[in-house]
């Protein structure tokens, strides 16, 4: 009987314990948890505000058109008019041919010679990164920078113009990553219309491209034409993820373009 009393509490002197530390253990996971939902960073998303900026509010002004009188007839206030006087002929002025300042002049954009992208700089979302040539996957998607980059490197489209080139010229980034968090183009779904882009080329110039807007698509409904489509002028097409993560899929649910225009040139210091 006395066996049986101390294998009974040995028993329970082990339950006890085991039970101790699975308390301990659930706690020590529900904090790691709650650590890694507070530590989790959630990249910002362009408003609607940004991709369509409202124009500018029009005032139209309405002139009533004055109606002539005949000379000795009342006004409206009851007021005699007096007679207005005869107007003196004068000669016609033969017009001649248009002069150079009067002409209207189109002006062409700004175009860069052919040179490849070394570097692009952000200032008002704080991007500093070289960048890595991109090519095509084999089912011809275009190739995203490598995920395995401490740095995370922005990559050019090398079959996309180069900057300052008629066309639009395409940079990629990664928003984020599980193994070293925010990316290089965390933030892009923060910058604002206005705001400006500098991509050093190989040949020491600077092309410096102004933000036009920015835009967060859905994957299913991408406009490829839009983004990737000839235009008439030097483009800039910055593309990272965005929107919601899809943890079944393992990637994000949206797109976010930036569209800029090249507006200026600068030697590289």
């Amino acid at each position: 009987m006395t066996h049986i009393k101390g294998a009974a509490s040995t028993v329970f002197r082990l339950l006890t314990l085991w039970w101790v530390i699975a308390v301990v253990l659930a706690g020590v996971g529900g904090a790691a948890i709650g650590g890694a939902l507070a530590g989790q960073q959630h990249a910002p998303q362009p408003t609607a505000a940004q991709a369509n900026p409202a124009p500018a509010p029009t005032t139209i002004t309405i002139t009533k058109k004055a109606t002539a009188q005949a000379p000795g007839t009342r006004t409206g206030t009851g007021a005699s008019s007096s007679p207005r006087p005869k107007p003196t002929p004068t000669r016609p002025t033969l017009a001649g041919p248009p002069t150079a300042s009067s002409t209207p002049t189109p002006t062409a954009p700004l175009v860069l010679a052919a040179s490849a992208p070394l570097a692009i700089t952000i200032p008002s979302i704080g991007v500093q990164s070289t960048l890595v040539q991109l090519g095509l996957n084999p089912d011809k998607s275009i190739e995203v920078p490598p995920l395995d980059d401490p740095d995370s490197k922005a990559g050019w489209y090398k079959y996309s113009p180069t900057p300052g080139q008629i066309g639009p010229t395409v940079i990629l980034g990664h928003v984020d990553s599980v193994k070293y968090g925010p990316g290089v183009f965390f933030k892009l779904g923060a910058l604002q219309p206005g705001a400006t882009v500098e991509v050093t080329l190989t040949d020491r110039v600077v092309a410096v491209f102004t933000v036009d807007k920015v835009v967060a698509y859905p994957k299913s409904a991408f406009p490829s034409s839009a983004v990737y489509g000839a235009i008439h002028h030097p483009g800039l097409r910055l593309i990272t993820c965005g929107g919601a993560f899809d943890p079944a899929a393992g990637s994000y649910e949206s797109n976010i373009v930036a569209y800029a225009t090249l507006t200026a040139r600068r030697p590289a210091t």
